[in-house]
């Protein structure tokens, strides 16, 4: 516990809800296919923690959060439970299409009390509002998921993107019709991983683009 708590300057009580919440995925995952079986049995960094390194990224001021294509709440729910102690008025609104993923999602809000909405549709059917941040982990490749997050945008929204190895392709592929500043941080939990933060984002057709 002590590791995690430094690491990530958590409490105690943040850390004990975190693995309350990691016990009712082994439990939910004997219903349902929430996470592949492959990482169950590693679950705490290779889910937890791989979620928890985002909250630094997070601006202070930030008030709105939506994180796309929760799945099993990662790492949308992860960050609201942090938020708990932290950052009490940041509201985060966890988008999640399948209905089945959105009962668990909804399970974890009672069992936390996270300061979560849990929107059981696809991104593009949702009225869009501007967010201070958008945070995905393992949604879709980058090209689209700029595609959706850009009636999101205001001036100051910051992108925050869990991405794997083929990450430089991805960003490529995106530059052909997107222009955005970026950032790419190492992974602290994936050797194979990165943090892509794009801010100032535009598609080349918008004007003044």
């Amino acid at each position: 516990m002590k590791n995690t708590v430094d690491k990530y300057n958590v409490s105690r009580e943040t850390y004990e809800l975190l693995k309350r919440y990691e016990a009712s995925l082994s439990e939910w995952q004997q219903k349902m296919n929430l996470v592949s079986r492959n990482s169950l049995a590693d679950a705490w960094k290779r889910h937890f923690l791989d979620s928890m390194q985002l909250f630094s990224l997070l601006s202070k001021d930030a008030k709105v959060v939506y994180d796309f294509g929760s799945g099993a709440g990662f790492p949308g729910m992860v960050l609201a439970i942090m938020a708990k102690e932290k950052t009490p008025y940041l509201k985060f609104k966890l988008v999640e299409s399948i209905k089945k993923k959105t009962l668990y999602l909804n399970a974890v809000k009672e069992l936390t009390g996270a300061n979560v909405e849990i929107i059981n549709d696809r991104i593009e059917n949702i009225e869009a509002e501007k967010a201070d941040a958008i945070t995905s982990r393992a949604m879709c490749a980058l090209p689209e998921l700029l595609k959706y997050s850009r009636p999101f945008c205001g001036k100051d929204t910051k992108l925050i993107f869990l991405k794997g190895r083929s990450y430089e392709q991805e960003v490529a592929s995106a530059k052909k019709d997107w222009k955005f500043n970026l950032e790419i941080i190492q992974n602290q939990e994936s050797e194979d991983g990165v943090i892509l933060v794009i801010t100032d984002l535009h598609h080349k057709g918008e004007k003044n683009a």
